[in-house]
């Protein structure tokens, strides 16, 4: 749903009962408003938000993503490719980007927010990059986002998976403001009247304390390591409740996905700009579509809802380095992404 708020271009995703979720025509919309109030005097900032309390964006349609993958087409790669193309435009875009990041802001949905100028966070605001447990690996620009957070947070919260709230978010430079959920509508009201830079001073204060700053020595060292077996190794000896909770949780996700989101890591720090790593994120997709973890993955959490997912290979010392390189083999010049 795409209105105006006086100077305000306002997007609302509107699937509430789907937690939101993005779909390839949201995507192409969403892409036409922005073009359209690019150009338009008239409109001096987007605001992005939910339907709902639930959140902000569950991610894409994992369903459909799980369906297309078990026939072999070629629908998620359509979706993806005009998704990181949306993603890239919003971290480029010339206007402030108000993204309200309230409850739910998952995969997609983080990568339709946490690309934007200005990033607000509330007290129900869980925000995370959940792909390893459905055998997928954190796209969207979420590997360069992760790649750009203090230390080693942004590779713990990779490879478990974890939903942070809003002081951890601020800490992972993935939101900007803490802003109490109650406030939202007189947040939006204000912003049809005045420029964000000087209306969110009125309402931002401080969060509050979150769980990683306190953890942050053990995550620093533990995720230095270059293979996600020692890491798993450095945390069971850390001795720490949280980090053998963080080990377990990492060793019930999909062993492959797991190497190749390390791997992804490691090569965004790289890359440097946003348009490069989403490049490489879609052919990790795109060769992930092709892999078994990630039908299996979406079996089990989302289809069957077992929670007893399969892998293939089912141990980390069964993934190979010629396995994980695969993920990142160019696709061949007619697919490949290219972003300016």
């Amino acid at each position: 749903m795409f209105t105006t708020q006086g100077h305000t271009g306002v997007i609302t995703l509107n699937r509430p009962r789907a937690l939101n979720a993005l779909t390839h025509p949201m995507v192409l919309r969403i892409t036409e408003a922005l073009a359209a109030w690019e150009h338009d005097p008239a409109i001096v900032q987007v605001l992005i938000r939910g339907a709902g309390e639930r959140g902000l964006c569950a991610g894409g349609d994992i369903r459909a993503i799980h369906d297309d993958a078990k026939a072999g087409g070629r629908a998620s790669e359509d979706f993806w490719r005009d998704e990181y193309r949306l993603n890239a435009r919003i971290a480029r875009y010339p206007k402030p980007y108000v993204a309200l990041m309230d409850g739910i802001v998952m995969g997609g949905g983080v990568g339709l927010s946490a690309h934007g100028s200005v990033r607000v966070v509330t007290e129900r605001s869980r925000v995370a990059m959940p792909e390893t447990g459905i055998g997928f690996v954190p796209d969207v620009g979420g590997t360069h986002l992760l790649a750009r957070a203090p230390g080693e947070l942004g590779t713990h919260l990779a490879l478990t998976g974890a939903a942070v709230g809003a002081a951890d978010a601020l800490l992972c430079g993935l939101a900007d403001h803490f802003v109490p959920a109650a406030r939202l509508p007189e947040l939006t009201a204000a912003l049809a009247d005045g420029p964000a830079h000087q209306v969110l001073p009125r309402f931002a204060q401080p969060p509050a304390p979150g769980e990683l700053a306190g953890w942050r020595a053990w995550i620093d060292r533990c995720h230095a390591a270059d293979t996600v077996e020692e890491i798993v190794e450095r945390l069971l000896a850390e001795g720490d409740p949280a980090a053998k909770e963080a080990a377990e949780t990492i060793l019930a996700k999909s062993p492959t996905s797991l190497k190749v989101t390390l791997a992804a890591l490691r090569r965004a720090r790289e890359l440097g700009s946003l348009e490069r790593v989403l490049e490489e994120e879609f052919r990790v997709s795109c060769h992930a579509l092709r892999s078994p973890d990630l039908v299996e993955g979406v079996r089990a959490q989302v289809v069957d809802k077992d929670r007893t997912p399969r892998w293939s290979p089912p141990t980390l010392a069964e993934v190979t380095g010629a396995d994980v390189e695969r993920f990142f083999a160019p696709l061949g010049e007619d697919r490949e992404l290219r972003l300016p």
